[in-house]
């Protein structure tokens, strides 16, 4: 008869198999200080008893610190270098066009997820927007579906069906709160009902957009998840909460939003269209940021000097660093063939536009919040279980969390 297998490896890593319930929570824009102004405040309870139990730690998540990256990034172990997911949105230059990176066959490595059902593990993915969906259950046996689209799931395509009843709750706004609470109210039910043997749950950024730590908007959204993590802990589930990026105010001191131009620049200095700015930012949702971000890749013509460009552009004001296709490669653990010649990143509190006329910032209804740069870079790694063995003197990736709650805390 075959042994059975007690633990897995996944892209060069091994992971042991869950002997608890465990929960991976990737909480969208989640800047440390929302948590720390949170449980201050008395918003958070249950946040506030599993750190005194559990383990909080500050970790890196990866530059560029967009969504589509760093969800990839802690599903597969690895950084853009290895799974090849750099940005919501990229240059395919095979084709000449511009497109979003949602599609699983910009995917170049498995995912933990995949391998823990392969290892006959039950598994249960919650995102909350659909743009997720297909590259987090990418090969993946199980359940796996979108608060955006909860009301479409089935059987063959997302492992369940009749999510709107098992939740008690209606579809939510894509640019609501609740589309993130729905995530919550799912994966509590589904660990009620299904009891996964893992379950990874991805929110959204909406109220981080808009609500800066300690505000009562961004209180209000902690308190919520709070109730909903501390059930899931009632129920002995390992928990393991990280976020793919933090968030920061992009404005002026009058509050208007602090915008560098870039394909504006780039035409004015080599003619019109020579250069292509890419905003890897871009997504279907941008009423929240413009699609106005902190890292930029761009596309030099052929007979450009490129470090007279790097050194050209970083002299501009609100630039942070400017570097060449090889060395952000090498500096961010990204995948050269696509990226541009040149990787842009934006200082804390500017961000980075293609033109003035192609940036709608109507909709802005609160001064500018985005992310994308090193200055976002820095987010919560916390398990509710004390974790012996551990090296906490090292360097801690946002991508660790399921080593974490696997290796350590079962």
């Amino acid at each position: 008869m075959p042994v059975a297998t007690t633990r897995i490896t996944v892209n060069a890593k091994t992971y042991q198999l869950p002997t608890q319930a465990t929960v991976i929570v990737c909480v969208d824009g989640c800047e440390p200080d929302y948590l720390a102004q949170a449980v201050a405040t008395g918003h958070m309870p249950w946040l506030k008893g599993a750190l005194a139990r559990g383990t909080g730690l500050v970790a890196d998540c990866v530059v560029p610190s967009f969504t589509n990256p760093n969800n990839l990034s802690i599903v597969t172990g690895v950084p853009p270098s290895v799974h090849g997911i750099c940005g919501n949105y990229l240059y395919d230059t095979a084709t000449n066009t511009e497109v979003m990176m949602n599609d699983p066959k910009w995917l170049r490595a498995p995912t933990i997820l995949a391998a823990l059902a392969d290892a006959g593990k039950s598994v249960a993915v919650v995102t909350a927007k659909d743009k997720l969906r297909a590259l987090l259950g990418h090969h993946m046996k199980g359940i796996c579906f979108s608060s955006e689209k909860a009301d479409q799931a089935t059987v063959e395509t997302n492992g369940i069906t009749d999510v709107v009843q098992l939740v008690g709750k209606p579809v939510p706004s894509v640019y609501s709160a609740d589309l993130s609470e729905f995530v919550f109210a799912a994966g509590v039910r589904l660990m009620q009902v299904h009891k996964p043997d893992v379950m990874y749950l991805s929110t959204t950024d909406y109220i981080q957009h808009k609500h800066a730590p300690g505000t009562a908007g961004a209180n209000a959204f902690y308190t919520m998840m709070d109730g909903y993590l501390g059930q899931l802990d009632a129920m002995g589930c390992v928990i393991a909460l990280t976020a793919d990026h933090g968030m920061n105010p992009k404005v002026a001191m009058d509050g208007t939003p602090d915008v560098v131009y870039l394909q504006d620049w780039f035409d004015a200095w080599l003619g019109a269209a020579a250069a292509r700015v890419i905003l890897p930012i871009t997504d279907p949702y941008v009423v929240h940021h413009g699609a106005l971000g902190s890292f930029a890749t761009v596309y030099l013509p052929q007979a450009c000097d490129v470090a007279a460009a790097c050194a050209k552009l970083q002299a501009v004001k609100g630039m942070e660093v400017v570097l060449t296709r090889e060395q952000a490669a090498e500096r961010f653990e990204l995948p050269a063939d696509r990226i541009g010649d040149l990787v842009v990143v934006s200082e804390r509190f500017t961000v980075i536009g293609t033109s003035k006329s192609r940036h709608d910032l109507s909709a802005l209804e609160v001064p500018l919040r985005s992310h994308g740069g090193i200055s976002e870079q820095r987010v919560p790694l916390i398990v509710n279980r004390s974790l012996p063995g551990l090296d906490t003197a090292r360097r801690f990736r946002n991508f660790d969390a399921f080593e974490l709650a696997l290796n350590y805390a079962q």
